[in-house]
């Protein structure tokens, strides 16, 4: 077995039981590594996700209101409605009343790069990857609509990153410096899925998975590259 097929052995055939276990992977510096003009970014292993959506209303210790995210005011109309949750609402990774305008298959990471439409905060120049190579205007986000591999049970997920959670929207030392979440509550949650994620993967809200960014050349077609005005799969002008 070669160096190649003993390492997509181990990512993709090995279950996930918590942190100690999971695929091993060598980790990338903070710039990452390159193979054939594409940047590999490091594995976040056995982070904690949580299930939220759009539309979902303040409750326990959620205190945010989804109808809007961290990067668009009106995010539940952009998608086209209610991303309700309910198995029994779903027709396969989609609401059963309507078809969304924007992709299903997002998450929340904790931490947002601008602080307001003019202005990026101090360190998202330093420690974002790509930041340099987009060369943003003043307060333009560089974090919205990137992609990220989620990978539990040998199943592998592709997902845009959409919102800011859980909980926090300073984190960049576990979004980009692979630290533990500075997040306490829901058994440390590091990352947000949306339903279709968890439909995806049969997942349940506090259940662990691996996941690290990728570049849209890496990413699979699937479930997740077939809506919204967002998705590259969907519209060309959506890449970056």
């Amino acid at each position: 077995m070669s160096a190649r097929q003993l390492f997509l052995f181990l990512l993709f055939a090995l279950p996930l039981a918590g942190q100690s276990q999971g695929p091993t992977v060598t980790t990338p510096s903070r710039q990452g590594q390159v193979t054939n003009g594409v940047p590999k970014y490091p594995w976040h292993l056995g982070t904690t996700a949580t299930i939220f959506w759009i539309g979902e209303a303040p409750s326990g210790r959620n205190r945010t209101p989804n109808h809007k995210s961290s990067w668009d005011t009106n995010w539940q109309r952009n998608y086209g409605g209610y991303d309700n949750p309910d198995p029994a609402a779903r027709n396969g990774y989609i609401p059963k009343a309507f078809t969304p305008r924007l992709n299903p298959f997002y998450i929340a990471l904790p931490y947002n790069d601008v602080i307001n439409h003019r202005k990026h905060k101090p360190e998202a120049s330093k420690v974002i990857p790509w930041f340099a190579r987009y060369n943003p205007a003043p307060g333009q986000t560089v974090c919205r609509g990137r992609w990220v591999e989620i990978v539990r049970n040998g199943k592998t997920c592709f997902a845009q990153w959409e919102d800011c959670g859980p909980f926090n929207t300073t984190d960049w030392e576990f979004v980009f410096k692979n630290k533990a979440p500075k997040n306490t509550e829901n058994k440390g949650a590091g990352i947000d899925i949306s339903p279709a994620v968890r439909d995806y993967f049969g997942l349940k809200s506090g259940q662990k998975v691996h996941w690290r960014f990728v570049e849209f050349a890496d990413v699979k077609r699937g479930p997740w590259s077939l809506y919204g005005t967002n998705n590259p799969f969907v519209n060309p002008r959506a890449r970056r």
